[in-house]
């Protein structure tokens, strides 16, 4: 784990805008007529309706998702008291959370008041402005009335997450880990370290679950809590004891299956671990130093199931897997209260993703090949992009089962489809793709069966139903890698394009070959040798029909794999050139960008033919092209070079696509900016328009700007390159390409096998 030093978290809080939160505003504020709308003296109309039907207020302010952090700082983290203010980089870390894990807005509250009946009181009378409060860092055993009083008292969910969001995940956890162990709720002796909000709460929920009371002990700073001892708490009174032969932790370890440890550091000794029941389970979960650390205890016996609060550990239980979710499901059914169903929905939700199959961006985040359900993955990692969406809906539909939800969700694929839409895990483009491919299926070609990410993404392909995946490399080995990585190779055939067996393929494919090139050099024996190379036994399985597409660029470079494809499968009869293009996907809207890897110094003709390409291609998207052809100088500025080039290839194409709008030589500011635009150069065929595809110049500026756009914006999808202007369905990868990159690319090579088939059947 890397040591964080003061210096470090100091200047991390301080440089910049100071903090880590602001406030940004979701409407337009350029105009004049904006502004009114937004303040005086259009916002009396919202007002009105408000003060009419305060549900409305859910439907004209950001009400439904937002939510309070409220905290009197009195028991902050491992700082204890340290005062409201001093606590408000914990809540605004809290804010920075709930945004993005789950799309929520946050207003942290820091409320300078010790006494609980005053501070309910002020959170009573603020609470008209949320959809939500999450109370935060507030010492026991207040917590516990000003959350009562809070839920009965408010008509919107409030959670003290210190108690709830930890039961909830070592509950997921729990159950987890004693079906790892083989053992049952209902039997097993649980050991709690701790009396305080979260121990209390973590032990109830384990109740709710089935755990017995007679067989929990609690210990406090004093031992094990029993029932005959003078002044205990409600909630001490309620886990107390009537045994009178275990005083101590070590007394009271003793042939326990379950440890759980929520009080201070290294308060658990290896002796203490070897006296608990086989297979047992050790939840130590005190911060920064858990009561035993995850060395000592797995040294203390093997068999020994470990979690920690720590990230750099196995089975992390952290608060992050459920509130935000917890929330959102809250939010979006427009909860009165977050009750006990809704927790142990969301208890049973994060329980069972872990059980799934672990999605490759979890793998990667960990460098781990795959994380398979076990001793050392029992509870979903915070990085699972999953959780939006399970613990979400789960929570949700728990919200109108037990009749707290006012909003009720009937179309539960657009839910699902929404959430990840919030956290830009899908666009509304990428799901049309997947769709459109899903109706008809094609047989894809993966060049490079044997590298990880295309044999995963050729998996993930099917599992989507978009494809059907062919794998081109050695059997053995690729059934060896699959095993390795938990993969399913069920559905998928492997070709090995070397052996003896494809020999009489080989052949016939070079003939192919040799005969359609022998009037460029190309001879029989040079084919044969090259029938050992996937790309071009690849490309010849879509030549000749036995394929419909083609994946390839893990491995080769792009160079060799635009020789091949030319060789292979030849440009369109109408093209001279052939381009790719990228898909920008952002807040602002789709932006198709070319060409970004095949021409580094386009002429005229080429920027012609590239643009042309980009007019199919965009309306191959179902989008209408609004290009502007780019430069450094507008309109004719500069009449030398590259300028010059744009120039020509702009007129040529207004003239031969008369409705087209197009227009250039352009800056890309002026591309961007309609309003800049139109004042300036109010000739424009653009006039009035919003640009959508940009033709850049040259290889380098298209290329930079792609990779500039998704190195600095996690926000905006990058879909491609896409393969514009070639016979046949080849696309291509790179490198750096992931799982998800590759069949995206995929869904949109099976389209276009889709279309070159339709349009040889209309001919």
């Amino acid at each position: 784990m890397v040591k964080i030093t003061k210096e470090a978290a100091l200047l991390y809080h301080s440089q910049g805008k100071p903090g880590k939160i602001e406030v940004v505003p979701t409407k337009p504020y350029s105009t004049q007529t904006d502004l009114s709308l937004a303040y005086s003296p259009g916002v009396a109309e919202p007002c009105l309706e408000i003060e009419k039907d305060p549900k409305t207020a859910y439907d004209y302010t950001a009400k439904g998702n937002l939510v309070a952090v409220i905290s009197n700082g009195t028991a902050v983290l491992g700082l204890g008291d340290i005062g409201a203010l001093s606590g408000k980089p914990v809540m605004e870390g809290k804010g920075l959370l709930f945004k993005i894990y789950a799309g929520i807005d946050v207003f942290d509250i820091e409320v300078n008041e010790k006494d609980p009946e005053k501070f309910i009181q002020a959170v009573k009378a603020i609470a008209p402005t949320f959809g939500g409060i999450n109370l935060e860092d507030i010492k026991a055993p207040e917590c516990f009335e000003i959350e009562d009083r809070l839920k009965a008292e408010l008509d919107i969910p409030v959670m003290h997450d210190d108690q709830h969001g930890t039961a909830i995940i070592s509950s997921a956890g729990l159950l987890n880990a004693l079906e790892v162990a083989g053992k049952k709720i209902e039997n097993v002796k649980i050991v709690v370290n701790g009396a305080g909000a979260s121990a209390t709460s973590c032990t109830k929920l384990y109740v709710a679950l089935g755990a017995r009371k007679e067989n929990i002990l609690m210990l406090d700073s004093k031992g094990v809590i029993t029932s005959d001892r003078p002044n205990l708490t409600e909630s001490k009174k309620f886990f107390a004891t009537d045994r009178r032969d275990v005083h101590t932790l070590e007394e009271a370890i003793k042939g326990a299956d379950v440890f759980l440890g929520l009080s201070k550091g290294n308060v658990l000794t290896q002796d203490m671990v070897r006296s608990m029941a086989d297979h047992p389970i050790v939840f130590a979960l005190a911060n920064p130093t858990p009561e035993i650390s995850y060395e000592d205890a797995m040294a203390s016996r093997p068999d020994v199931l470990m979690s920690t609060g720590r990230s750099d550990y196995p089975n992390q239980i952290n608060n992050v897997i459920g509130f935000p979710y917890i929330f959102r499901g809250a939010l979006d059914t427009q909860a009165k209260a977050i009750n006990e169903e809704m927790k142990l929905a969301a208890v049973r939700a994060i329980a069972n993703l872990a059980k799934q199959p672990v999605p490759d961006v979890v793998n990667e985040a960990y460098h781990v090949n795959n994380f398979t359900f076990g001793p050392d993955y029992f509870i979903p990692k915070p990085v699972d992009p999953r959780l939006i969406t399970e613990v979400s809906m789960a929570v949700a539909k728990a919200a109108m089962d037990s009749g707290v939800a006012r909003k009720n969700i009937t179309d539960w694929e657009a839910y699902k489809t929404r959430l990840r839409e919030l956290m830009g895990q899908e666009s509304k483009l990428t799901r049309q793709l997947y769709e459109t491919a899903r109706r008809d299926p094609q047989r894809v070609v993966f060049a490079e069966g044997i590298h990880p990410t295309m044999l995963k993404a050729a998996v993930e392909a099917k599992a989507e139903g978009i494809c059907h995946p062919i794998l081109l490399g050695n059997d053995e080995r690729i059934e060896k890698l699959a095993k390795e990585l938990d993969l399913s190779l069920e559905g998928i055939e492997i070709i090995n394009l070397r052996h003896d067996r494809e020999a009489e393929r080989r052949e016939r494919y070079a003939r192919i070959l040799s005969e359609k090139r022998a009037r460029q050099g190309a001879n029989l024996q040079e084919s044969n040798d090259k029938m050992f190379e996937r790309n071009y036994f690849g490309m010849m399985m879509v030549e000749t029909g036995e394929a419909d597409a083609f994946i390839t660029g893990l491995y080769t470079k792009y160079s060799n794999t635009i020789k091949v494809a030319k060789e292979v499968i030849g440009i369109q009869p109408e093209y001279k050139h052939f381009g790719t293009m990228h898909i920008l996907n952002s807040k602002k809207g789709t932006y198709f960008v070319a060409d970004t890897l095949i021409n580094r110094h386009p002429d005229t003709d080429t920027l012609i033919d590239i643009a042309k390409l980009s007019k199919k291609t965009v309306e191959f998207f179902n989008h209408t092209p609004a290009m502007a052809m780019l430069s450094y100088s507008n309109f004719g500025s500069d009449t030398e070079g590259s300028p010059a080039k744009v120039h020509e290839a702009v007129d040529y194409m207004q003239k031969e696509y008369p409705e087209l709008a197009i227009d250039g030589e352009m800056q890309v500011n002026f591309a961007l900016n309609t309003t800049l635009r139109d004042e300036k150069y109010p000739f424009t065929r653009l006039k009035g328009k919003e640009v959508n595809t940009l033709i850049f110049p040259n290889l380098s500026s298209a290329n930079a700007t792609y990779q500039l756009i998704q190195s600095m914006s996690s926000e905006t999808e990058v879909l491609g390159p896409i393969q514009m202007g070639l016979n046949k369905p080849i696309h291509f990868t790179d490198c750096e390409a992931s799982v998800r990159d590759i069949v995206n690319i995929t869904a949109v090579a099976v389209i276009d096998a889709i279309v070159e088939k339709k349009k040889k059947a209309n001919k």
